[in-house]
C-alpha cells in the first residue's frame, strides 16, 4: 500500500503546518512575516531594487484599513493585516491564476485563514461587513501598486480595480524595501495592535 504524500510544512520555528488539517498551535506570527516578507506581489513583475512583498502589500492594506476606519476594533485591525496570511504557506497565486484552479486550492486557503484566526484571537469566520471593508482596502492598495509598481496604466488599474475613493493615494508609500526591515515591521505592528 503506498504512503500518503506528505501534506505539512517544518516552518523555521520548528512546527510542523498541516496543510490538510492545520491546528492553531502550528502557528507562528514569526513565520508568517517571515514567508510573507519573501512572497512576492504580482509574480514579482514590479519595479524596484528589491520584490514588493504581501508582507508589505499586508502592512499597507492594514494602514488604508485603519484611515477608512479610525475606530475599527483590534480584532478587525488584525484580520486586515492577516488578510493575505495563509500565503506564507501556499504562496501569492495571482487572480487569474485562482480563478483557473478553483475549488480545493480556495478551500485550503480558507481553511488555513480560518486557523490563523483563531490562532490569534478573530472568529473564524469574519463578518460580511469586515469582509467588505477589508476587500475594499485590498482593492484600493492594489490599483496603488499596479500603478506604481506593476506598470499598468490608470484606466486599466481602475478597470481592474476599481478607483480608489474616500482616500488620499498619493500619500501611500509603496516602494519596495528589503524583505527583513518589512517581517521586522509586520511583527512589530502585529505586536503593537495584539497586545
Amino acid at each position: 500500500m503506498k504512503a500518503a504524500p506528505r501534506a505539512w510544512q517544518r516552518m523555521l520555528s520548528g512546527r510542523r503546518l498541516n496543510l490538510l488539517d492545520p491546528s492553531p498551535l502550528d502557528i507562528e506570527i514569526s513565520d508568517i512575516a517571515h514567508g510573507l516578507a519573501r512572497v512576492a506581489r504580482w509574480n514579482g513583475q514590479t519595479r524596484g531594487e528589491h520584490a514588493y512583498s504581501v508582507a508589505q502589500h499586508s502592512l499597507l492594506v492594514l494602514e488604508i484599513f485603519e484611515r477608512l476606519h479610525p475606530d475599527a476594533s483590534r480584532n478587525d485591525r488584525l484580520a486586515a493585516l492577516l488578510h493575505d496570511a495563509p500565503e506564507y504557506v501556499i504562496g501569492d497565486m495571482i487572480s487569474p491564476f485562482k480563478s483557473v484552479m478553483g475549488g480545493e486550492y480556495k478551500q485550503v486557503e480558507e481553511r488555513l485563514q480560518q486557523t490563523i484566526h483563531l490562532r490569534f484571537g478573530i472568529k473564524p469566520q469574519i463578518s460580511k461587513t469586515l469582509k467588505a471593508a477589508i476587500k475594499r482596502a485590498d482593492r484600493i492598495s492594489a490599483y496603488r501598486e499596479a500603478v506604481e509598481l506593476a506598470g499598468f496604466a490608470e484606466n486599466e488599474a481602475a478597470i481592474i480595480f476599481g478607483r480608489p475613493r474616500g482616500i488620499d493615494t498619493s500619500t501611500l508609500d509603496v516602494s519596495p524595501r528589503p524583505s527583513v526591515l518589512v517581517q521586522d515591521e509586520m511583527i512589530a505592528k502585529f505586536q503593537h495592535i495584539h497586545i
